[in-house]
């Protein structure tokens, strides 16, 4: 039994790539000092690393953006085109690195004259020959498998900035640990931008529901809209009822 409970554990972690303690007592559904013990024994192989909190795939890690890109591609150029709609002439943005954001360039009226906060390297490349839209870059230095910038140094600049609109994305969204993600070199700027913004939207496709990963940068009632696509569990939909957050449903 302990065998095999290994064995999935171990297929699980490499297939998220990244999960918390919390998340594999739920899906093992056994106590934390179990997790604990099958954890180091599976660290002691070095398929794993263990980090505060959870454990990384040491062969995977963060899965390269190349291959989440891939994923339900339709479902996010529309979720993107969606959250267009909600830019307006001389509205400062954030939007955040992510394989569904990343699209949300593409849909802008490009006569609009608005700034982009951002650290993904796709979005800088989209927007770069329009010149009604500003660019600020937020991360000094490239991470090259989710081609993002991280590593913020000194956050005092970013302070000084106003968000009228922050365009989020997530790893999972769940009902007892919130809007999630598994990068912690990103976290800590997903954390600051919604606290920062005056209006937060998230995007995420019907993937990411009922699933947690590392790191709680938010909650449902964090965001005043999320916009995603199809069957969305009833549960979900009850709690932003209840949080009075808007959903919106792309047909895709």
């Amino acid at each position: 039994m302990k065998e095999q409970r290994i064995k999935n554990m171990i297929r699980y972690i490499k297939s998220y790539g990244t999960v918390s303690l919390d998340e594999l007592c739920n899906e093992f559904n056994v106590s934390k000092n179990t997790v604990r013990r099958d954890i180091n024994e599976i660290a002691a192989t070095g398929i794993i690393k263990k980090v505060y909190g959870g454990v990384v795939a040491q062969t995977q890690g963060v899965t390269p953006y190349e291959n989440r890109d891939s994923s339900y591609n339709e479902q996010k150029k529309a979720i993107a085109q969606e959250a267009a709609k909600y830019v307006n002439n001389h509205d400062l943005l954030f939007i955040d690195s992510g394989t569904t954001t990343q699209y949300i360039p593409k849909f802008i009226n490009p006569e609009l004259k608005i700034t982009i906060i951002t650290n993904s390297l796709s979005i800088v490349n989209e927007v770069l020959d329009n010149n009604n839209f500003e660019i600020i870059i937020i991360g000094n230095r490239l991470k090259r498998k989710t081609k993002s910038f991280v590593n913020v140094e000194d956050w005092s600049y970013f302070d000084r900035l106003n968000i009228s609109k922050a365009f989020l994305a997530a790893t999972g969204i769940s009902l007892d640990k919130g809007v999630t993600n598994s990068d912690i070199l990103e976290y800590e700027l997903k954390r600051r931008v919604v606290n920062k913004a005056s209006k937060n939207y998230l995007l995420v496709d019907h993937s990411k529901f009922g699933k947690a990963a590392l790191l709680t940068y938010a909650y449902v009632n964090s965001f005043n809209t999320i916009i995603t696509d199809h069957d969305i569990p009833a549960d979900f939909i009850r709690l932003m009822r209840e949080k009075k957050v808007k959903l919106i449903q792309t047909k895709n």
